[in-house]
């Protein structure tokens, strides 16, 4: 998978949370310390966007950025993991 896969589905992330918080574009922007603009760019999954920006539209939406594995772990790498 490419970058912009990832950045687009982080995007999208965003934005259903914004709107099922009933926020704007330039609310959350307010509350994140960002501008409008760069909310846009966040949404729209650009890979120009700073990862302080994410960083700060998370915390705003009550949020954080996670990894997690595509896939689940073998049973021969459950075994190795060191509990």
């Amino acid at each position: 998978m490419d970058l912009s896969f990832h950045l687009q589905k982080l995007g999208q992330a965003f934005k259903a949370m914004r709107t099922n918080r009933g926020l704007t574009q330039e609310a959350l922007a307010a509350l994140a310390g960002v501008t409008r603009l760069k909310v846009i760019a966040m949404e729209a999954g650009r890979s120009s966007v700073a990862m302080e920006s994410y960083a700060r539209l998370a915390g705003a939406l009550g949020a954080e950025l996670t990894l997690s594995p595509r896939t689940r772990p073998t049973l021969d790498e459950l075994k190795a993991f060191q509990w």
